[in-house]
């Protein structure tokens, strides 16, 4: 009995896995959308295409599992580029059905022709058209196992006729799944040893890749009497539940973090790919261990660098290192940051005249969220304030686009992670730019009936523009914005919505809030004024604040400059 390809298509995806699938639905996906109403996997309908990309990444990155997206030819397919980029830097493991037009106009410059292939290759782990009706399977196999298997975005090209072709003989291709154990080899887990076994100041440094692996650090730590800084994206890994936490490093990170990195004579970093170079040590030894082989150095230069999960690699090392005894420079670094985070407890609070600080706000919401809360962050001043006051308390995560930087994930972001786990408190923490910009998804929780809690951080500006913009001696240029009452915004389209804009006020209102049934919004009016204090204040920082002040008062904004001085000192 034969069978149409887009049937095909489908039976593949439920095969890998697939529970949802996220997208709009377009003429030329109109038979698989057919195929999907008829099977087991839930269609979302999403109202721009890039927030379909992004909920179907951050589902996966948070599962594991593979998520699928699909959409028309064209306009239709071009719109989930900036998603597919999130998640293929997530390595999240997802699978973008781009249906195409006919075979026989392709070349000609058609209407809504495009070439998928040369956009979507830089974005993806796979990207192939299926060019006869008997490749459907197999093609459609290979791009899920490329997903699962490469950790990333696999992109499935469909011509709408070829959709439409009949399979008459159908071999039985699988998706397979292995998820092997990988570790260095003993000659190099007796070289990593080597090396630590002679330090004196040993720092461990941890990113996304020690997920699951905490008690195997803390044991290496232990052993190696060493402090234990993360990144951002490790944070939910690595922060609580650990007595050698120091914290971040970076631009967002404090300052036992940033100095015992800098600080040590040897650096273990493990499943981490931090970007920027200047927060690495330049005279220590550094051991890298991660399982993408390309990461190897490719940061900062390494003494040494091996490819392996960090799980099993951690317990495989363990019994080659000497337990040192010296705890001086883990003590030190850890007393530190215990010191830092309770002058920064102190300081969290209302701001002046009763007003809101984005860091009293998101304080709140942490000490009255669910134990085992997922929080997704706009990329800006919410993430940076979920970095640093959401406790994680072991059971939490925290999503933000921390490695591609975009506008707009925290929304989008909590649908995927709803959708995959209804059972739990989803909250995003959205900038009133991030929230306008895929406005239209407000409609898809109503629609989808997904039950998320929404704050908004409204300072009716591009804040953390704005502030990179005033250490460059610059005033604020372009980044003032122009809001509705969102509240008032989300009552009319059918959320729970409140406005809220005093911090008396504020308790009482994130309790109301986060005890609506449905999905919720609260718009809360935050000090326009807040800054951010990094772990190092550079020169050029510091004349650039100063150049901006003197020119603020010549423009005749002085009164700026004194409240900005009254809320941040």
């Amino acid at each position: 009995m034969s069978k149409k390809v887009a049937e095909i298509i489908v039976e593949v995806l439920e095969q890998a896995g697939v529970k949802r699938c996220y997208g709009i639905v377009g003429d030329t996906l109109n038979l698989i959308a057919e195929y999907l109403a008829k099977s087991s996997i839930d269609w979302v309908h999403v109202r721009h295409e890039e927030a379909g990309a992004i909920a179907a990444g951050t589902e996966a990155l948070f599962t594991g599992e593979l998520t699928a997206c699909a959409g028309s030819c064209g306009p239709g397919s071009l719109h989930f580029i900036n998603g597919l980029y999130e998640a293929n830097r997530n390595r999240s493991p997802m699978v973008l059905i781009a249906s195409q037009v006919l075979m026989s106009e392709m070349g000609f410059e058609f209407i809504q022709e495009v070439d998928f292939q040369s956009v979507f290759k830089e974005c993806s782990v796979f990207c192939e058209m299926i060019l006869t009706p008997e490749q459907a399977r197999k093609k459609a196999v290979m791009a899920c196992q490329a997903a699962i298997t490469k950790r990333g975005v696999a992109v499935l090209i469909v011509p709408v006729d070829i959709s439409h072709g009949e399979v008459h003989e159908d071999f039985p291709y699988r998706v397979h799944s292995p998820r092997p154990t990988i570790r260095p080899n003993d000659d190099e887990l007796a070289a990593i040893a080597k090396i630590l076994n002679a330090g004196e100041k040993i720092a461990i440094y941890g990113g996304s890749g020690c997920e699951d692996a905490l008690s195997e650090i803390l044991a290496v730590a232990e052993r190696l009497k060493a402090p234990i800084a993360h990144t951002s994206r490790g944070k939910s890994f690595l922060e609580h539940d650990n007595p050698y936490n120091i914290g971040m490093t970076g631009i967002l990170g404090n300052e036992a973090g940033y100095k015992a990195i800098l600080g040590c004579d040897t650096l273990l970093l493990l499943g981490a790919d931090f970007a920027w170079r200047q927060f690495y040590p330049d005279k220590a030894d550094i051991i890298q261990i991660d399982i993408d082989p390309t990461h190897l150095g490719r940061r900062h230069h390494v003494t040494l660098g091996a490819v392996g999960d960090i799980k099993p690699t951690l317990l495989a090392l363990l019994p080659l290192l000497h337990q040192k005894t010296d705890d001086t420079f883990q003590k030190t670094y850890v007393h530190r940051y215990h010191e830092l985070m309770a002058d920064w407890k102190k300081q969290v609070g209302p701001g002046r005249n009763d007003t809101i600080a984005g860091s009293y706000l998101t304080t709140l919401v942490s000490e009255r969220a669910d134990d085992d809360a997922l929080f997704t962050g706009d990329d800006g001043t919410p993430i940076f304030w979920a970095t640093r006051c959401i406790d994680t308390k072991g059971k939490r995560r925290v999503f933000g686009s921390l490695l591609h930087g975009t506008m707009a994930t925290a929304l989008a972001g909590s649908l995927g992670l709803k959708k995959a786990a209804p059972q739990r408190q989803v909250i995003a923490l959205c900038g009133d730019g991030g929230l306008s910009m895929l406005f239209g998804e407000l409609l898809t929780t109503i629609q989808e009936e997904i039950p998320v809690k929404i704050v908004v951080y409204d300072n009716s500006k591009l804040g953390f523009v704005e502030i990179e913009q005033m250490s460059e001696g610059m005033l604020d240029t372009f980044t003032r914005m122009k809001n509705p009452d969102f509240g008032k915004v989300a009552q009319a389209i059918g959320l729970w919505g409140k406005t809220v804009s005093k911090a008396s006020e504020l308790e009482a209102a994130i309790d109301e809030w986060l005890a609506q049934p449905g999905p919720a919004l609260l718009n809360v009016i935050v000090n326009p004024l807040e800054l951010f204090k990094p772990p190092f204040i550079e020169p050029k920082a510091v004349m650039g604040m100063a150049l901006y002040t003197t020119r603020a008062i010549l423009r005749g904004r002085g009164a700026d400059v004194v409240e900005m001085i009254r809320e941040n000192l």
